[in-house]
């Protein structure tokens, strides 16, 4: 493993006039993404809960954590998530209709995000934390399609590392992402606060002095606004520098 932080996240709530606590570990650094990625991670809560609502949590934690971070794009055959209630509140089991799903729920998937995350900010060489943002698509997968498209770019990834806000790269990652039907005059693409393109170019109000200090930030975020739908994904990921051509090049040397 290359990982160089310990990666732990904690959270407690009240249910019932009873505080309940949920604690993760993760870890993970290099082959990163989505459908089997180096990474393990466990969660554990004291509450009871019953398997039809545990499954149901860690569905939704996973969709909007785990599955949403890429450090290289990059898979292997091992990785693991697993969520354990031990049941040792000694409060009644929690079911999907109780009043106390929902906020354990909520509980659990912000542990996950925060476990996700260490896992990128942990990402081998990373210098920058990137977050991605595709709103305004007819669905989930096409939102996908685009950031990821942004998040596994080479050029894309080293640009960050140099500070270089290099429109030209992020808007033909959008271009190859795939989507059908894509016009790129209805798309917005921003880079931290600032609004760099749109109408198929390069936004008026923008200056190269404003996407150089954004670059400057070790935390960037890129958002795509599209009018296609109600749709939006958001997916973490970092840049490329020298130190990941190393760590995988000496990795058995």
């Amino acid at each position: 493993t290359t990982d160089i932080v310990a990666k732990g996240a904690s959270r407690q709530i009240i249910i019932d006039g009873k505080t309940l606590t949920i604690t993760g570990i993760s870890k993970g650094s290099g082959m990163i993404h989505p459908n089997m990625a180096t990474m393990l991670g466990y969660i554990a809560t004291d509450a009871a809960v019953s398997q039809v609502a545990l499954e149901s949590i860690i569905r939704h934690a996973v969709n909007r954590s785990f599955n949403c971070i890429t450090v290289d794009g990059d898979t292997s055959t091992n990785d693991a998530l697993i969520l354990i209630a031990t049941g040792q509140s000694q409060l009644p089991q929690i079911s999907e209709t109780d009043a106390g799903f929902e906020i354990l729920r909520a509980a659990i998937t912000e542990v996950a995000i925060e476990l996700a995350q260490a896992i990128v900010r942990d990402g081998e060489g990373a210098t920058k934390f990137m977050t991605v943002q595709v709103s305004g698509g007819r669905d989930e997968a096409e939102c996908r399609k685009i950031a990821y498209a942004i998040a596994h770019s080479p050029l894309i990834k080293t640009a960050f590392f140099a500070s270089d806000p290099n429109l030209g790269r992020i808007l033909a990652a959008i271009g190859y992402a795939g989507v059908e039907d894509l016009d790129v005059n209805a798309l917005r693409l921003y880079l931290g606060e600032y609004l760099v393109a749109e109408h198929g170019g390069r936004a008026a109000s923008y200056e190269e002095a404003q996407g150089a200090a954004v670059m400057q930030e070790p935390e960037i975020t890129v958002r795509v606004e599209q009018d296609r739908g109600p749709a939006e994904v958001t997916i973490w990921t970092c840049d490329f520098s020298y130190d990941y051509v190393r760590i995988n090049a000496d990795y058995r040397s």
